[in-house]
């Protein structure tokens, strides 16, 4: 079973100064896990992890990534101001963005930021607004399935982004012609993915296109951007990813592929959200009604518009009823939030233990594309964000929105 990373004796005396609901992250969790992916990847002189700001918005969490030598992978204006704002600066910052206004490539261009090309209309277009850089990626897409231990894992040739091969060729060709001089190649072929295979078989692929690209226009290739796509166990029983493992692996295709290339010098770069943040936040809410219609259902103070995994595409988040850890799970429910739409559901026909108004639940695995895929249909408003320091205090790192804040935007 999963374990929460706070007691219910903790959420009592938290939820004396912050109500319920609020997103709660576990600092120590966060760091030791940074730990071991710089760990597993050691081997490679130039790697750095560029933390993808879309999964989780926040400068305190930011900040502790920093200061574990983390960079941030951003994709839009207010994410690189937020970069700014939290110190990170030059190389330190990877600009991966699509469909990208002037403004945007304007301040990543002012924050010297590595910009990752994902359209190949974008090198002129670039080029006018700021110059060609001389270190520049792209972003490749192949097309077609993407298969792994014969399943298909997801589908590029229906993805927006990205280069196709013959576009690369050319791209490198162009950018070279406008002063770039050294390049890096990424790509996106899988998301969340529950094996250790991902990242080596991504890895053999831009390995082997980027041999490619340096043999056909002499381009150095000073990175490559294995980006995001590792998952985690969302449910009980599932093996998480062993990140020591999948370093080792990415390993020996590095030195089997661009070794003897010539490319050895290469840095490998990652852009992990989930993985770095998903089980170190949970969204803690109260029970606050039972109902007993056709179905038994549990309302609780959160909503949709906390989490909107669930009634968006039907995710699974394991809930810990806290206090009753080691009771059975006899009872049925359907755990839903209060807004006015049916898939507002955090849980659909879930054993758990009896619950009654006034229990804690522990929504586990929200770290990631949990707060920062909040909205405010029905007026509901966003939760507090709470940071359970190493120490054992807990810092609030975003106040929850009042009516104010909802209405501030309007003219009456």
């Amino acid at each position: 079973m999963k374990k929460p990373f706070i007691t219910k004796r903790q959420a009592e005396e938290i939820k004396k100064k912050y109500p319920t609901p609020f997103y709660l992250y576990d600092e120590k969790g966060i760091r030791e896990n940074a730990r071991r992916l710089q760990k597993a990847f050691s081997w490679n002189k130039g790697f750095k992890e560029y933390f993808a700001v879309k999964a989780t918005p926040n400068p305190s969490i930011l900040k502790i990534l920093k200061e574990e030598g983390c960079g941030v992978d951003c994709s839009s204006l207010t994410e690189l101001m937020m970069a700014q704002r939290c110190g990170f600066m030059g190389d330190e910052i990877m600009f991966s963005s699509n469909v990208t206004p002037e403004e945007d490539y304007r301040l990543a261009g002012s924050l010297k930021a590595v910009i990752n090309l994902d359209d190949i209309t974008h090198i002129d277009y670039l080029n006018s607004l700021i110059g060609i850089p001389e270190l520049i990626g792209c972003r490749f897409n192949p097309g077609g399935h993407f298969e792994l231990e014969n399943q298909i894992m997801d589908n590029p040739g229906e993805a927006k982004y990205g280069f196709t091969r013959a576009q690369l060729s050319q791209g490198f060709k162009r950018l070279q012609a406008l002063g770039a001089k050294r390049f890096g190649l990424h790509a996106f072929l899988a998301s969340n993915t529950n094996t250790n295979a991902y990242y080596p078989k991504l890895a053999r692929l831009l390995f082997e296109t980027a041999a490619e690209l340096h043999e056909e226009t002499g381009a150095p290739i000073a990175y490559v951007n294995l980006s995001g796509g590792i998952g985690i166990p969302y449910r009980p029983g599932e093996k998480p990813n062993d990140i020591a493992f999948i370093g080792e692996a990415v390993r020996e295709v590095f030195e089997e592929i661009m070794v003897p290339a010539g490319l050895g010098g290469a840095a490998i770069y990652t852009e992990l959200g989930r993985f770095m943040l998903a089980p170190y936040g949970a969204l803690v809410t109260t029970a606050i009604h039972k109902k007993e219609i056709h179905k038994n259902y549990i309302g609780v103070d959160a909503c949709a518009a906390n989490l909107m995994r669930p009634a968006m595409y039907g995710a699974y988040h394991h809930i810990t009823v806290l206090g009753k850890e080691d009771a059975p799970l006899d009872h049925q429910y359907d755990v839903t939030g209060g807004l006015c739409e049916n898939n507002d559901k955090f849980a659909i026909d879930r054993m758990l233990p009896k619950i009654e108004t006034g229990d804690i639940l522990f929504i586990h695995d929200a770290g990631a594309h949990g707060f920062a895929m909040g909205y405010n249909y029905n007026g509901k408003l966003r939760s507090a964000e709470l940071l359970l320091r190493e120490n054992g205090e807990v810092q609030m790192i975003r106040r929850a929105e009042t009516p104010d804040d909802y209405f501030a935007t309007l003219e009456f």
